[in-house]
């Protein structure tokens, strides 16, 4: 296991990366704004230490939405909030832990009026609520809400959030909470963009709590965040092989070790990982009356995992049931899942059939509609068919994000080709593989669906450019790894060469 002491600033994974270490301070006894220790375990959830001014009756319902919390688990958070709320109405961290389960850092989600609200039920002014806090430690907690659900735009309440976080933070050195929810709002403060100076600032102050309390969920959970791409997910393993055990009872924990895996290849742990996560998280929806989750984030990821695995039954499986749902009423995010998941598996077993197997209406919205096109565009080429491909592109839809421009740019590759105009199709191809690689790491499975190396590789290799095709496949693996068709057109491109020297 890593270990980076928090007092002494060696060799910790910031310091490896020649990163600024935040934190780097003795916490010991005697430090200024000192706080107590003394963990508490809430089974399933993990363990954490947070002092607090509620009565006996508020402990366990607040000290459970925390945990709950630092697990994304957002809903059930803001319920055992409302409970510490109801076993003690003048708890003013109670208050403050509702407000904090309306913004999402990581997932470029808040709601701005919901967190006001939850404010305002205990006070309706700053001023009044910081004269509710049971302590000053209390109100700067609170205090820190103040700009997160302010005046000005996103970045600026983020920033200012961040801000008030580490004078919190300074003033109380000992407080894990307080360094937890700072590290996560450094992450926070790029709105879920990858910057690896920020993210590795942000695991220098998440990694002392873990070392000083292996069961919190959320060293682990921010230390996975700011390790998860290809480069520094290795530095995120232990953190990934605990966090599963720390807390079984949330699903987002099961799942979140997978971006660790994900990262790194390990495509059975993806799929064990995502099957307890969709199982955690269909327990807790059938306790509330509703359905599985057929066409989410879990079921996707386990679904991609399948693919690199080469199990097509279990993957087909998967998108079968979630297809089931495109002929309900399905919702934005379901359609969007079943179109990746849909792109992937066409895209990633080669089965180009499989494109006229899981159809579905037109979608009326451009980003979608542009990706259900282009997986019918591309198997279509993969049979010599141009036509799908050449009406995509003539209709004009306007690309609204730089993979979505790449996706339009490989089929113009492909045409090329496919006219004969070779250079110019592996021009376009090899322009697109720079954009790419300018791109930040994806966050999981790649958003480039074909990543452009890969497609690059493949095409060489068609026209018998056998050490090209090499060179491209070589980088298709660094970006993400572990791929299974970059790994197969490596050996292939290797036995052409070695089959033309001998």
């Amino acid at each position: 296991m890593l270990h980076f002491p928090p007092t002494k600033c060696l060799l910790s994974a910031a310091l490896l990366a020649g990163l600024w270490l935040a934190g780097c301070q003795s916490s010991g006894p005697g430090a200024a704004g000192s706080v107590s220790r003394e963990l508490v375990h809430v089974e399933g959830l993990g363990s954490l230490s947070f002092p607090n001014s509620g009565n006996e009756a508020a402990q366990e319902p607040f000290l459970r939405g925390v945990l709950l919390l630092h697990s994304f688990e957002f809903e059930p958070a803001a319920e055992a909030f409302v409970e510490a709320q109801q076993a003690d109405p003048e708890f003013a961290l109670a208050y403050w832990g509702e407000a904090m389960t309306y913004n999402h850092p990581l997932w470029r989600q808040k709601d701005v009026e919901a967190g006001r609200k939850a404010l305002e039920k205990l006070a309706p002014t700053g001023e009044e609520r910081r004269k509710r806090a049971g302590s000053e430690r209390e109100a700067m907690y609170l205090d820190a809400l103040e700009p997160l659900y302010g005046e000005g735009s996103k970045e600026e309440q983020d920033l200012a959030y961040m801000d008030a976080m580490l004078q919190l933070h300074e003033a109380y050195p000992d407080d894990h909470e307080a360094r937890a929810f700072y590290s996560l709002s450094v992450l926070g403060s790029r709105d879920g963009s990858r910057d690896f100076a920020t993210y590795m600032k942000a695991a220098a102050v998440a990694q002392p709590v873990f070392d000083a309390n292996p069961n919190h969920p959320g060293a682990v959970h921010y230390l996975i965040h700011s390790f998860d791409d290809p480069i520094h997910a290795p530095l995120g393993l232990p953190a990934a092989q605990a966090y599963a055990d720390i807390a079984p009872n949330a699903a987002h924990a099961q799942h979140m070790t997978t971006h660790i895996f994900v990262a790194m290849g390990m495509w059975e742990e993806v799929v064990s990982g995502n099957i307890r996560a969709r199982s955690t998280e269909d327990a807790l929806r059938a306790e509330r009356g509703r359905r599985a989750n057929l066409c989410g984030h879990y079921s996707s990821w386990q679904h991609y995992g399948h693919l690199m695995l080469g199990e097509t039954a279990e993957a087909e499986a998967l998108l079968d049931a979630c297809h089931g749902l495109m002929s309900e009423d399905a919702n934005d995010a379901e359609r969007d899942y079943f179109l990746s998941m849909r792109t992937r598996h066409v895209l990633d077993t080669e089965d180009w059939s499989l494109a006229s197997r899981w159809t579905m209406d037109p979608p009326d919205d451009d980003e979608q509609r542009l990706r259900y096109e282009f997986t019918n565009a591309f198997a279509a080429l993969r049979q010599e068919n141009a036509e799908p491909a050449r009406k995509l592109l003539a209709e004009g839809l306007q690309p609204s994000s730089p993979e979505d421009q790449l996706h339009l740019d490989e089929l113009r590759g492909l045409i090329a080709i496919a006219k004969g105009n070779t250079e110019a199709g592996l021009g376009i191809l090899r322009q697109a593989a720079a954009a790419e690689d300018a791109l930040p790491f994806a966050f999981g499975p790649p958003e480039v669906f074909k990543p452009t190396f890969e497609l690059l590789g493949e095409e060489l290799l068609r026209q018998g450019r056998s050490e090209e095709a090499e060179a491209a496949f070589r980088r298709a693996n660094e970006r993400p790894p572990g791929r299974t068709l970059p790994l197969r057109g490596l050996d292939q491109a290797r036995q052409a060469q070695h089959a033309q020297s001998g």
